[in-house]
């Protein structure tokens, strides 16, 4: 082992994206210098109350920002790339990624007035770049977005390859194959450690190539009776070519729902991704014109949920397109964790208004995620030395790690992860560093990281009992109440009907009150304090609810 082997310190660690599904990005740090792998976004779990959007908690980075040297985008979905134009401007460092991730964040940009002060460099399969004084090389990948990057680094100690969302797939619509031979080669020369995709590290055998649903899709097409509707991700640009062949196979005109939809078609019709005969896209307006066997439309919703469009026809909420009795629905995705219930909920809607529904079908849908025997084939082409399972929850991850075990990786040599803890790797050791800052960043409107915990545990406060608002005025000078106190109830008893309840509340109100004007205790806190802990005690006692309490005490 040379000196710089020995020397070199390599550290990896995650601000996102283990023991969670999206939100992704990974850190490489070589000696003093870092590169950030993919700046993705999650929907807000179900607690979030209000919150659009979660990404990654970046301070370790902007506190070193002078040390990173490139950020590195391996697709275009949003759980890897949608924190960047929330991030970047804070680590003023060049952004690379291929064509298609490029056009697709460079909008996201624009609609954020940003695009000006983003260095953004497209890089190809094959290439490569100097990002400070590391090199850095990229390989293709399939998934079900056009354009899918693998990353390797090189350090003195070997290769460092982040592989992204991959599947080996033997028919890629674009006829655009993994390069199993630069991965062989990189085996060859030495991966210093692999971090690679978990998300179906429970499934066995291999996931169907995306050019399986081409034929299902057709075959709906062409047998339904009335018009048929989609729904998918809007990033699922595979997908989509499939939906438009079918249309224009079947004769039919094609109307586009969602503004993600119609963002993503725009730009990948513009990049040459996709192929969209002229004439067949129609306005939504125009849908009234046609005859239902001679319509289809594509739909989507924003941030990874594709059912919300369809929610709002099944629904009759859409103001433009509900759902008629001869529709078809296809379903064409697979629902995120804990997604599962409103998907049924919607499946639901679309029977009772008597449409055939096409969803949880092989058919119409199949994972870009690659399986156990593909996961098997990436850690055997790599060989790596150490391997840390990325993206997915905590039991995929394990269940990778399981994977690498039977490849041959030494059990000491398996690294399981949590956000924010550090490997690092100098000469033959490998060692748990000191944990770096990693957390969710909460979005809500225009408002990035202003709602925290508290926010969040009074939102839970509110929606579960509700709040009760105290209004009191009194005379400082004769200590005396001039009005009040009065009671507004919004989301904890209906008042008409807890009338006894109030006017007895009122009473400890105003007994607490008096008590403590009796004491000279007229601190405005305190007072509060003592209002919001009798009237507390006393609303548990008789409703056992705690509903928040929020004591408004005016002076005159």
């Amino acid at each position: 082992m040379s000196k710089q082997e020995t020397t070199s310190k390599v550290r990896i660690f995650a601000l996102g994206g283990l023991g969670e599904t999206g939100k992704n990005m990974y850190v490489v740090e070589v000696d003093e210098e870092m590169v950030v792998l993919d700046a993705g976004q999650m929907i807000p779990e179900d607690d979030m109350l209000g919150i659009d959007v979660v990404i990654p908690d970046i301070s370790y980075l902007v506190q070193n920002r002078d040390r990173v040297k490139a950020v590195i985008l391996s697709h275009g979905h949003e759980d890897h790339t949608g924190a960047i134009p929330y991030v970047i401007s804070k680590l003023q460092a060049p952004v690379y990624g291929s064509k298609l991730t490029m056009g697709l964040v460079e909008d996201d940009l624009k609609m954020k007035n940003i695009e000006n002060k983003v260095k953004l460099k497209v890089v190809s399969p094959g290439g490569n770049i100097k990002a400070g004084k590391m090199k850095i090389e990229f390989f293709r990948v399939n998934h079900s977005i056009p354009d899918c990057l693998g990353v390797a680094i090189q350090t003195p100690q070997g290769y460092v390859v982040y592989t992204g969302d991959f599947k080996i797939d033997q028919t890629p619509p674009d006829r655009k194959f993994s390069d199993v031979g630069r991965m062989t080669d990189y085996g060859k020369k030495g991966v210093l450690c692999l971090l690679s995709d978990s998300t179906n590290a429970e499934v066995p055998g291999t996931t169907p190539s995306e050019k399986e649903t081409e034929a299902g899709i057709k075959d709906v097409f062409r047998d339904a009776p009335g018009r048929v509707i989609v729904s998918t991700y809007a990033s699922n640009v595979y997908r989509i070519q499939q939906v438009i062949d079918s249309a224009a196979e079947s004769n039919r005109k094609l109307a586009i729902v969602g503004d993600s939809m119609k963002k993503v078609i725009e730009i990948s019709q513009r990049l040459n991704y996709l192929r969209v005969p002229k004439g067949l896209i129609i306005s939504v307006e125009e849908i009234s014109k046609y005859n239902g066997e001679d319509v289809a439309v594509l739909c989507s919703g924003t941030q990874g949920e594709p059912v919300s469009a369809l929610h709002r026809m099944a629904k009759g909420s859409d103001r433009q397109l509900s759902i008629l009795p001869k529709d078809t629905v296809i379903i064409s995705a697979s629902p995120s964790p804990g997604n599962e219930k409103s998907i049924g909920r919607v499946v639901d809607y679309l029977y009772k208004l008597g449409a055939e529904v096409v969803h949880s079908d092989k058919r119409v849908n199949v994972s870009g995620h690659g399986s156990q025997e593909e996961l098997m084939f990436m850690l055997n082409l790599m060989k790596p030395r150490h391997f840390v399972p990325i993206q997915g929850e905590f039991r995929m991850q394990f269940a990778h790690a399981e994977l690498a075990l039977t490849t041959g990786v030494h059990r000491e040599r398996i690294h399981m992860l949590d956000n924010g803890d550090v490997l690092q790797l100098q000469g033959k050791n490998a060692t748990k560093a000191s944990k770096v800052p990693a957390g969710n960043v909460l979005i809500d409107g225009l408002g990035i990281g202003d709602v925290g915990n508290i926010v969040l545990r009074d939102r839970r406060l509110l929606s579960k009992d509700g709040i009760l608002v105290v209004v009191v005025t009194l005379n400082k000078k004769t200590n005396a109440f001039v009005s009040g106190p009065d009671i507004i109830s919004r989301g904890f008893v209906y008042v008409r009907e807890s009338e006894e309840l109030l006017e007895e509340a009122k009473k400890k109100v105003t007994d607490t009150l008096n008590e403590c004007m009796s004491e000279n205790v007229n601190e405005w806190s305190s007072l509060k304090s003592n209002v919001r802990e009798v009237l507390s005690r006393f609303l548990y006692d008789k409703t056992k609810r705690r509903p928040m309490i929020l004591p408004i005490i005016m002076e005159v």
